[in-house]
């Protein structure tokens, strides 16, 4: 799934191409999660004022409104200039949104069409509400605040690495970016969140920010299909501590990283670097 560094990635590389465009037309495909929300002839004539990112969601604010843009389990955006847009293949079988603008098509390509576009007047609407309202403070801004996250901590008792999965303390730390952190942290991701003393939450603070910060100069990660709108595939993969390396030496201690299923999902830790 495209996590936080993927879907600002996303956004940095087409967000200055399509400031100003203007919708001329809209091709949808086969339904995705959620309708658009509106009838797609509303939509011709706004222009495209800027592109923005909350959680794994990006929102292109339009002239009058905003779509709300999801990737999804497998999803991916492209956008394609105006000047090459007569040759742009004809949407296939899992492209399912073509928004043609005055300066190029942005296309959605989602196989398993787990993402959405959602059409809303603004960000107080009830859909709008339903699906950022309640999104956690953003880990790389100001916002995201030490003492904040350790009082967040201790009033969990799940373990730590679904807390920071669901989103609500500290939004976009997926899996591959959690399982990161708690190494980097040195925390078992089994840990319950409450038993976090402050030093260490301040640790944990710390190296979820650099990792996401990390993935984003790589330009996210790329495990199977993921390319940002210009095509560009992430490194982010190349240089993982742990994640994807199980039965692999330790970049520290050399001893196996393990891996284990919490809620669904694979954990890939260190035993002995993450001891508690």
């Amino acid at each position: 799934m495209p996590e936080l560094p993927e879907v600002e990635v996303t956004r940095l590389s087409f967000a200055d191409r399509i400031a100003g465009a203007q919708v001329l037309s809209i091709g949808m495909g086969k339904p995705l999660r959620w309708p658009l929300g509106t009838d797609v002839q509303t939509l011709l004539g706004r222009r495209v004022l800027c592109v923005r990112r909350r959680g794994k969601y990006l929102l292109l604010d339009l002239s009058d409104g905003l779509l709300l843009v999801h990737l999804g389990m497998s999803g991916s955006l492209t956008f394609t200039p105006q000047a090459l847009a007569a040759a742009l293949p004809q949407p296939g079988p899992h492209d399912h949104f073509d928004m043609h603008t005055s300066q190029g098509v942005l296309r959605l390509h989602d196989p398993r069409r787990f993402g959405a576009v959602v059409f809303v007047p603004n960000e107080s609407a009830p859909m709008a509400q339903k699906l950022l309202g309640s999104l956690g403070v953003e880990p790389l801004t100001d916002a995201f605040e030490v003492t904040t996250f350790y009082a967040g901590l201790k009033t969990r008792p799940a373990a730590i690495k679904q807390v920071l999965l669901a989103g609500d303390l500290v939004v976009g730390v997926g899996n591959i970016y959690a399982c990161e952190a708690l190494f980097m942290a040195g925390i078992r991701p089994t840990l319950a969140a409450r038993r976090i003393s402050k030093p260490r939450a301040a640790k944990l603070h710390a190296a979820i920010r650099a990792v996401l910060a990390r993935a984003l100069e790589q330009g996210g990660t790329t495990l199977r299909d993921f390319s940002n709108a210009r095509g560009e595939t992430g490194y982010f993969q190349l240089e993982t501590a742990v994640y994807g390396r199980a039965g692999s030496p330790c970049k520290q201690c050399e001893q196996p990283v393990r891996v284990a299923r919490q809620g669904q999902r694979s954990t890939y830790f260190c035993a002995a670097c993450q001891s508690r």
